[in-house]
């Protein structure tokens, strides 16, 4: 079971939206699932983009950007902001950083383009972004379909921390998210909503209490991200990418769940 244009190599965000389906559904905007290679770093790179237009980048070093699909005919912009995950930082030691995107999309088909990157402590990087739409995307959604008991494993990503990581998770088929059992004491409470039913990406927004030590940073921190199952693999899976503004420094967090 392959991922068209996605040689993920294990990495567990890309393995995340592996599909058995062989074709795609057009779509009539930039919203989907995308995967394909960020050429810079030579990574793994998984954009999900909702039905409001919504947009978050992942990279599989756990890197997101994040920002709003603008898209007039076929021309696909993006203002993004950049985030490491929590507990890593990019190359110069700054932690995020602002770009823009450029490029083309096809409908149900492909986005190729040009990133301008720059991190707060201005080292600057190009990159280009080559993505496939993913048909996993056409899969309806419910929180009856997402609600359930999961684990928290820091697998999505190869850098950073997860400070949910250990955690027991539950989604209540109303939607209420509550986390407790983490490695750093963190217990979190938030929200799973639909966005377009008949699309597989989930709104989420979560906050952080009890985290101890270095983690006790995030307490009070409002997240908010999307989510991605997949029902295609046993046992079910989730990856949650969230992004939150401190009183002193943003932050940027990967999860994968794993269905108990």
């Amino acid at each position: 079971m392959g991922v068209a244009g996605c040689n993920c190599d294990g990495n567990s965000v890309c393995t995340l939206l592996t599909s058995s389906a062989s074709t795609t559904t057009a779509t009539t905007s930039a919203a989907g699932i995308w995967t394909g290679t960020d050429s810079a770093t030579g990574l793994e790179l998984t954009g999900f983009i909702n039905a409001n237009g919504q947009a978050d980048f992942i990279r599989s070093d756990g890197a997101q950007f994040v920002g709003t699909a603008q898209l007039s005919n076929t021309a696909l912009d993006l203002a993004l902001a950049g985030y490491t995950q929590y507990g890593y930082q990019f190359s110069d030691g700054s932690t995020t950083g602002t770009g823009t995107f450029s490029g083309t999309f096809s409908s149900g088909s492909s986005i190729s383009g040009s990133l301008q990157f720059a991190t707060a402590d201005g080292t600057t990087v190009d990159s280009t972004w080559s993505l496939t739409f993913e048909s996993l995307y056409d899969t309806a959604s419910s929180l009856t379909a997402i609600s359930g008991t999961y684990t928290d494993r820091l697998a999505a990503v190869s850098n950073g921390i997860d400070p949910m990581s250990g955690s027991s998770v539950s989604i209540s088929s109303a939607g209420v998210l509550y986390a407790q059992g983490s490695t750093d004491d963190c217990v979190v409470n938030g929200t799973v909503t639909v966005v377009n039913a008949s699309y597989d990406l989930y709104q989420v927004s979560y906050t952080y209490a009890n985290c101890s030590g270095s983690a006790a940073v995030l307490n009070g921190i409002e997240f908010t991200g999307m989510a991605e199952p997949n029902p295609n693999v046993s046992p079910g899976e989730l990856i949650i990418a969230v992004t939150g503004a401190g009183t002193s420094a943003d932050y940027g967090i990967v999860s994968e769940l794993t269905s108990s």
